[in-house]
């Protein structure tokens, strides 16, 4: 057969073990924004921890933490002492993690009698302890308030489960059957894809089919960053905390076929939830750089080679033990904003304005245990030539839908749902119109607490090149009486009584250029469509 047609099967053949892995963990749940929501993330790397492949579910910052956090779990675990069977689990932050409540689990997939590969899976777990029901603590200084930290620690072997470990997760969760559903689902996921592999590795030389197929994507991510001007540059974001801002700030230096990508200057990390564990942060620059490359790129090792990312240590994009990272959205999604700014200089014409970002909540049950965990995502900003797309949001960077449809969140939980809309004129102005962000509403039928972390509230997403800025969001409770009234931005356990509805509005993105240079047959379909109105 040929080489070429081979290696191209291979490639398919990895990719879909890592799709049927997350499609096992969403159809095994036990989490209402799980299943309907398909947020689940799989991916196969090797023993060296590079990332081989992954699910189309995957964002990003999920594959940079499964990247990141498998070294931890070798080092705690050498290789020489793993078994055939062995599962394991982490959530630690500060060791490649998200958050406490996004649990990864890894899987060692062997050959030739010792650990060659790994699956892994991971999602956002029903609940795990912490101030806030879902792991949205708003008001957190510290990360045990985040919830239960878990180092990476053997959590089952071939003989079955570690009882005593499962019992303690199982009394740390408001919801129990839930979390422990949602971990079996995990554990599902990469007993499915470890045995694809070893299917795999039984039929081929799978090592040197892994070895060229990473080579070959980092050969042409390093072709890519060739084509943009050498040199340095800087670029700026600020992130929302009341009446403060915390700024983060990268200077990103093109070298030939590498980057650096330097974030010296970023302000310290703060004892509220807003920080990044590093995981995260490499996360929101690898989805930057790649919207400037070749979209069609494989996502794996290859793209991570030539990407060198410096985060001092003790700041904002790269927070230290205890201080918490759960908030990290809004850092992220900075970092990816402030690499924007900085290549938009290294090429005038390519840039983008600011974005709406992800607006997460979490309704939960104020006298009996039930939890609805969600977000809705804002407008992206526009960009040379193109109006921004509406609810998408910036830092995902592809995947399956992860808002979950209305009827299945009614029938599961005491709430009924009256709106989702987008916002008319919430774009901002431009030659090409910022995105629409959206309006829901959702009204609970017994008393129930809210739990908000936003940001882009009170400093809208910028317009860039001329253009508008977004308008911008914010959180709501509508009284039964029908008045609105705001919620903070970043606040753990508001009171929501019977019969009111609580409103999240995401912010629109940023126009770009000047709207006086807006097409009129633009304008007129705006109209027509309802984006804007007169």
């Amino acid at each position: 057969m040929n080489a070429d047609l081979t290696a191209e099967i291979l490639r398919n053949a990895l990719r879909v073990a890592a799709e049927e892995a997350s499609i096992v963990v969403v159809r095994s749940a036990y989490s209402t924004f799980i299943v309907e929501g398909a947020d689940a993330a799989a991916a196969i790397l090797d023993a060296d921890g590079r990332l081989v492949a992954h699910s189309l579910s995957t964002a990003i910052v999920q594959c940079a933490s499964l990247r990141s956090a498998l070294p931890y779990v070798i080092d705690a675990y050498p290789l020489a002492g793993m078994r055939p069977g062995d599962v394991f689990c982490s959530n630690d932050v500060y060791q490649g993690g998200v958050h406490a409540n996004d649990l990864l689990v890894f899987r060692p997939v062997f050959a030739g009698g010792s650990p060659a590969y790994f699956t892994g899976t991971l999602i956002h777990v029903a609940d795990l302890s912490g101030l806030s029901a879902g792991g949205m603590a708003s008001d957190a200084t510290d990360v045990f308030l985040e919830g239960l930290q878990l180092p990476p620690v053997r959590i089952a072997t071939a003989a079955g489960w570690d009882e005593g470990l499962v019992r303690v997760l199982a009394a740390n969760s408001r919801t129990p059957e839930r979390l422990l559903g949602d971990l079996r689902a995990l554990v599902a996921g990469v007993n499915v894809a470890a045995r694809r592999v070893e299917t795999l590795a039984a039929e081929q030389d799978l090592a040197a089919g892994i070895d060229g197929y990473l080579a070959h994507t980092e050969a042409r991510m390093r072709e890519e960053l060739a084509r943009l001007p050498t040199g340095t540059y800087e670029g700026e974001y600020a992130v929302e905390d009341g009446d403060e801002r915390h700024r983060v700030r990268v200077a990103v230096t093109v070298r030939g076929e590498g980057v650096l990508v330097d974030f010296a200057g970023t302000d310290p990390q703060v004892a509220k939830p807003v920080n990044s564990g590093f995981s995260q942060t490499l996360g929101g620059v690898m989805y930057a750089l790649r919207c400037f490359v070749d979209p069609a790129l494989p996502m794996n090792e290859g793209c991570f080679a030539p990407v060198e990312v410096r985060m001092p240590e003790g700041s904002l994009v790269n927070c230290t033990k205890p201080y918490p990272g759960g908030g990290r959205w809004a850092t992220v999604a900075a970092a990816e904003e402030a690499v924007f700014a900085a290549l938009t200089r290294a090429l005038p014409g390519r840039g983008a304005a600011a974005s709406g970002i992800l607006q997460a909540f979490s309704i939960s049950g104020a006298t009996r245990p039930w939890l609805h965990m969600a977000f809705e995502l804002g407008g992206m900003g526009a960009r040379y030539g193109r109006d921004g797309p509406d609810a998408t949001g910036a830092l995902f960077g592809g995947g399956r839908n992860i808002i979950p449809q209305v009827e299945p969140i009614e029938a599961r939980l005491p709430v009924r749902i009256e709106e989702v809309a987008p916002i008319p004129d919430s774009g901002g102005r431009g030659r090409w119109r910022g995105g629409l962000g959206t309006r829901t509403v959702i009204r609970v039928l017994e008393d129930a607490l809210v739990d908000t972390r936003g940001d882009r509230l009170l400093d809208p997403p910028a317009g860039a090149e001329g253009g508008g800025h977004g308008r911008a969001g914010g959180y709501f409770r509508e009284r039964l009486d029908g008045v609105r009234e705001p919620l903070p931005p970043k606040a753990t356990r508001s009171p929501l009584r019977a019969g009111e509805a609580f409103v999240v509005e995401t912010s629109g993105g940023g126009g770009y250029g000047d709207p006086a240079e807006r097409d009129p047959d633009a304008v007129a379909r705006d109209l027509r469509d309802g984006r804007v109105t007169r």
